[in-house]
């Protein structure tokens, strides 16, 4: 008798796991889409962990001053570098699955453009980016 209780309690613990772990896995994939703006002069915006893409886009560039250009990332990092003795001049983003490989190719695309002392502006990650 002890034995069934034992593995009722058992069963019912993996029913319970299985379930929060199905639900938590269904509420990241439905907040999952970002969305990064940069424009000239260092100006940028960032939405990240929206429902759809269509709404990030527009909450980002919503923050960026002046004309924007939006782009995605969906469980990804986007990082935006200028150049530091210039900020209205070079500058580099870019979106990669991790916040390290944003990092390292917005800070090379800014000097690939003629930037000379290139920082990191600004980064987003969205979910699970």
């Amino acid at each position: 008798m002890v034995s069934t209780v034992a593995a009722q309690r058992r069963a019912l613990f993996i029913i319970a796991l299985t379930l929060i772990l199905g639900v938590s896995s269904y509420i990241t994939r439905a907040w999952a889409a970002g969305a990064f703006a940069v424009g000239k002069c260092g100006a940028y915006g960032q939405a990240y962990d929206y429902p759809a893409e269509a709404p990030a886009r527009a909450a980002a560039l919503k923050q960026c001053k002046g004309n924007c250009t939006a782009v995605t990332m969906k469980r990804a990092c986007a990082a935006f570098a200028v150049d530091m003795t210039n900020p209205c001049g070079p500058h580099g983003y870019a979106v990669k699955p991790s916040i390290s490989g944003s990092l390292n190719a917005a800070t090379k695309k800014c000097y690939e453009f003629g930037g000379k002392e290139c920082v990191i502006r600004a980064w987003a990650c969205d979910a699970k980016g």
